[in-house]
């Protein structure tokens, strides 16, 4: 599988319907939204207000990513949003099961996130209950980052939970992607990249889009 969710993050937010509606045109996937309360990393993105006039004008389905504490608090929120998948982080979330059990109840699949130095191992028990897991390739909170190199070895090690516990998971990755590595993400097993600076700041985004999906 082959798929791309341009990050929000990235957006130009002077004009952010023009954006939208670049992504409307385009062959992008989904719209990664990326939720941060200068809390849980150190930077504030923006809110549900913001998100839900997103919402109204996109098309395509929302990868809602909570970057924030006490992310259960917000099921309602995002299921309001229309949201396609609820994503929180495994470093976030006290009682992991109860909250994906939620997010399922809620309508929405359910991801789970990995900072850069959190083992795919915490995953051992929740993983046939995951439809997706977000691997950070960067230290989240900012855009812009350097891809860290170490993460196709977790990529290797996450296919192999997901295989041993027959798991329909998809494998997502977020940060420093670019046209130099997606080929060989997504030959490394990876099934949906996120991708901002790359997108947004080139001069033909729908192009680059059409580039990373290797089309």
């Amino acid at each position: 599988m082959r798929m791309i969710a341009p990050s929000l993050l990235s957006a130009n937010f002077k004009n952010l319907q023009a954006d939208i509606d670049m992504i409307n045109r385009s062959s992008a996937d989904w719209l990664h939204l990326d939720v941060m309360d200068g809390v849980f990393v150190p930077n504030i993105s923006f809110g549900f207000p913001v998100l839900q006039h997103v919402a109204e004008i996109c098309q395509k389905p929302l990868d809602v990513h909570l970057m924030i504490v006490q992310p259960e608090k917000f099921i309602k929120e995002v299921k309001a949003l229309g949201a396609h998948i609820m994503n929180v982080h495994y470093e976030a979330c006290r009682h992991l099961h109860r909250v994906v059990t939620e997010i399922h109840q809620a309508g929405m699949k359910a991801g789970v996130t990995l900072n850069p130095t959190t083992p795919v191992s915490v995953l051992e028990d929740i993983i046939a209950d995951l439809d997706l897991v977000l691997l950070m390739s960067v230290n989240p909170g900012f855009g812009g980052q350097p891809f860290i190199e170490n993460t196709y070895q977790k990529i290797a090690r996450l296919k192999e939970l997901i295989a041993k516990h027959n798991s329909h998971a998809l494998i997502e990755v977020d940060g420093g992607v670019t046209l130099h590595n997606a080929q060989s993400l997504y030959d490394a097993g990876v099934d949906v990249l996120v991708s901002g600076s790359t997108v947004f700041k080139a001069q033909d985004p729908e192009a680059v889009i059409q580039e990373i999906r290797g089309e």
